[in-house]
């Protein structure tokens, strides 16, 4: 072709980024594209589209060796989709094209295509896509709004834009593939599994059971997994939840390795519990005879006694609202407090403020700034004939002790959150302390005090009743305590009758050891049975069929007695590591002393992954329940699953 008269033409209309590689010549009335790599002369009509021309940079070889580098200048020059031109370029078949294109026959088995010096994997991509809604919480039905497919557009045309359906069928492979690897990864536990159990609500009104595991693993890392997000009815009674959990148990295949299970505590858990244990027992897969299989969450039991706080400070607590919605009514009446707080020589540096209802240690706050106040409110209500809503001495005096109680609860609670792992044995002084407190509360001369105080006691007496063998025995295997700390404590809640309780706590060590001796015995010999081709015990390590087991304790007894110490009295008997050693961490203790104490320190693993409390530090002090994301929330149910699933397992990767 001649080509003497050709003028190439540069036109703000070519839109296409296909331009960026050719020139577009004008000869006569046509117009042709001659390909700025090989030189290739194709159709440039604005008839023709550029679909060819797309097909031709996927084939040309001088193009796929050269580094596709753009200037400012040049990219400029390109000029990007914006949203306000989106509606109209969509209706183009060259913009469609850009956005949905199949490489039919040029795509390769692996559907990888060169663009550029780079590689694009269009499955590699979905999975990445799948895999940030799912690690952010993002709704599905983002792949489908206009932002984000224009934002995809500019930055990848080669991507081919999937629908909300496509990208929750991504999600549920993702989550199949992360299932199997939770699944090796707890078959392969050196020690038990224990598992908390947490209801949610989403914004229609439908439950959901959460069931995540805790356990430490073969580095002495404690770690957390959500098993099972289930949806369950209302109407579903005690046994069929138990059923629920049990079944859950069996399809991951950890009946056999469950150690105990955290609930909150409500007394709809309290058969749940009791029939989850009593089926663990039947089987032989409980310590102690079940004795620390039910626990219930720390952070719960402080929770209810604050909402008893609470409803006793209850009106004076709406009078403190009505106070600060008064004073920050207007500007004028915000200047009159103030100038009254700098007469009775009150600094502004804390101002009142309401609270958050749904968060109690923000209502703590507000009744502590407002505490501050108290002569500047009654000043205020002397001058002020419309302000008649300051509380009476009275209540001011109560509120006062009642602040100072709910002062102690935040500052336990925060205890319980500081460690994004906390392990078992933190959490008994800390509640020994609140007892202490709880009797101290109860000779306030105010009889109004002192019921409060009564009714919470009862409700902290309750849950220590249940749950105060598993914290006695997780702080004797802290080196730093062993049983000082329980005698400590003991002698000062219980006095006379501490001796008592201490040989309890003690016996039940005693037992722990003794079965885990045991398992210890029958996991060695069934390793030594199969490399000597004999069939493999369970992996839970102990064989309930086993007619020798009486034997094994027998052997151990009269060994004792005969002379050798056993790991549990050496480790009683050696001095306490000292407490404000700096950068003791009780899992490392544990993993560098294996080999000196082997059957305790597979005790210590057990009863040290035991989850004293389930809130977290988001949900610590939440008044409510757990609430499902509003997007999620209308998904499917085993959708749902997956991606709360997923999102855990992903996170849990990211963060270790």
């Amino acid at each position: 072709m001649d080509m003497s008269d050709a003028v190439i033409v540069k036109s703000t209309r070519l839109k296409s980024v296909v331009w960026n590689d050719f020139d577009r010549i004008k000869k006569g009335d046509s117009c042709i594209a001659v390909c700025r790599h090989c030189k290739k002369k194709l159709s440039g009509s604005s008839t023709s589209g550029t679909s060819h021309l797309r097909n031709h940079l996927i084939r040309c070889q001088r193009r796929a060796n050269l580094p596709q580098i753009y200037t400012a200048r040049e990219k400029k020059k390109e000029g990007a989709l914006t949203i306000a031109n989106f509606d109209q370029e969509q209706r183009k078949d060259e913009v469609i094209n850009l956005v949905n294109i199949r490489f039919e026959q040029e795509q390769t088995k692996d559907d990888i295509s060169n663009y550029g010096s780079s590689n694009f994997n269009q499955t590699r991509s979905r999975f990445d896509l799948a895999r940030m809604i799912i690690l952010h919480g993002y709704p599905l039905a983002m792949v489908e709004q206009v932002g984000f497919r224009v934002f995809v557009k500019n930055l990848q045309p080669f991507f081919e834009l999937v629908t909300s359906e496509g990208v929750e069928a991504d999600c549920m492979e993702i989550y199949s593939k992360e299932k199997q690897k939770v699944s090796e990864v707890l078959d392969k536990l050196p020690g038990k599994i224990s598992l908390t159990a947490d209801m949610w609500a989403s914004l229609d009104g439908s439950e959901f059971l959460c069931l995540t595991a805790q356990y430490i693993d073969e580095s002495w890392q404690l770690n957390k997994k959500i098993l099972s997000f289930i949806m369950v009815d209302s109407s579903h009674t005690e046994d069929m939840l138990s059923e629920i959990i049990i079944k859950s148990l069996m399809d991951w295949d950890i009946d056999r390795k469950l150690f105990s299970m955290t609930f909150d505590s409500f007394s709809t858990n309290d058969n749940i519990a009791l029939k989850i244990r009593d089926r663990q027992s039947q089987n032989k897969f409980l310590y102690c005879n079940g004795q620390l299989f039910d626990v219930r969450c720390a952070a719960n039991v402080i929770n209810m006694m604050v909402q008893d706080a609470l409803e006793a400070v209850g009106e004076m607590t709406a009078k403190i609202r009505g106070s600060i919605r008064y004073v920050k009514s207007s500007q004028v009446i915000q200047s009159k407090f103030d100038e009254i707080a700098r007469e009775v020589g009150i600094q502004g540096e804390r101002c009142i403020c309401l609270d958050n209802p749904l968060q109690w240690n923000s209502t703590y706050a507000m009744l502590e700034i407002a505490l501050l106040y108290r002569a500047v409110f009654a000043l205020l209500q002397e001058n002020d004939p419309v302000y008649t809503m300051c509380p009476s001495d009275v209540e001011w005096d109560r509120a006062t002790v009642i602040t100072s109680y709910l002062k102690h609860f935040v500052e336990v609670t925060n205890v319980f959150t500081r460690f994004t792992s906390p392990t078992a044995n933190l959490y008994f002084h800390e509640l020994c302390g609140v007892y202490l407190q709880l009797n101290e509360w109860c000779k306030n001369p105010d009889d109004y005090i002192s019921s409060l105080a009564f009714k919470m006691r009862s409700k902290f007496e309750e849950y220590w009743q249940r749950c105060s063998l598993g914290l006695a025995v997780a702080a004797v295997l802290d080196p730093q305590f062993k049983m000082k700390l329980v005698e400590y404590f003991y002698a000062q809640i219980f006095g006379s009758g501490a001796p008592g309780r201490i040989c309890d706590v003690f016996e039940c060590v005693k037992e722990l050891y003794d079965e885990h001796s045991i398992s210890l015995a029958s996991l060695d010999q069934g390793l030594a049975w199969q490399v000597g081709g004999g069939s493999r015990l369970p992996s839970s390590g102990r064989d309930s069929r086993d007619r020798l087991t009486g034997f094994d304790t027998y052997l151990q007894e009269t060994s004792q007695s005969e002379g050798s110490k056993s790991d549990l009295d050496k480790y009683l008997e050696e001095p306490l590591f000292p407490r404000n050693a700096p950068g003791f961490n009780v899992l490392n203790w544990w993993k560098v002393h294996t080999p000196r104490y082997p059957i305790l320190s597979m005790m210590a693993r057990n009863v040290l992954g035991m989850p004293m409390s389930k809130a977290s530090l988001d949900s610590a002090f939440n008044s409510g329940g757990r609430l499902l994301d509003r997007d999620w929330s209308a998904l499917k149910p085993a959708t749902i699953q997956a991606l709360m699933c997923a999102q855990d397992w992903i996170r849990s990767e990211l963060e270790s």
